[in-house]
């Protein structure tokens, strides 16, 4: 955690860190990639509508468990956090939950764009401990929550792309 978060003292790490914490927050840049693949997609638009559907109950569901659990998050003093929090409490990382739940549900959807969101879901994930506002367990936490979510909701996607695939010729 010491040397992730070390990492962000380089000013090229903390920009692309802070920009992804940004990007990730309350799940919005999942929400609106799904939401900009289901305009531009019309044969999977129930299926990226479904995905997108998915990916905030597994933010809604980070959300509850941080409630349960109420872990404090990293001390600000000893690991200066580079950007501002939505709430106090870290455990599970509800950025990596979404994140998560994204690369796994555009993997389903559409392979191609689950080979761009799998990296940049991971990068997420990591950019939450170079900002020192989670532990690696927080972070651990979240990307299950939220690729079991998706894989559980895997079935409300696999129509969709059935449907498609049936409609070729």
């Amino acid at each position: 955690m010491r040397a992730l978060r070390g990492c962000g003292r380089r000013p090229p790490v903390a920009v692309l860190a802070r920009g992804l914490s940004s990007g990730g927050e309350h799940g919005a840049l999942w929400l609106a990639a799904g939401l900009t693949a289901a305009a531009l997609d019309p044969p999977r638009r129930a299926g990226w509508l479904r995905g997108t559907a998915l990916i905030g109950a597994a933010h809604l569901a980070s959300m509850g468990v941080k409630r349960l659990v109420r872990r404090p998050r990293p001390d600000p003093e000893t690991y200066r956090p580079l950007v501002p929090t939505a709430g106090r409490h870290s455990f599970p990382s509800s950025h990596a939950t979404s994140a998560a739940a994204a690369a796994v549900a555009f993997g389903v959807l559409h392979p191609p764009a689950g080979r761009i969101a799998a990296p940049l879901a991971t990068a997420m994930c990591v950019s939450r401990l170079v900002v020192g506002v989670h532990y690696p367990t927080d972070v651990a936490a979240g990307a299950l929550l939220g690729a079991a979510t998706a894989a559980v909701g895997r079935r409300l996607l696999v129509p969709a792309t059935r449907a498609r695939a049936e409609v070729r010729p």
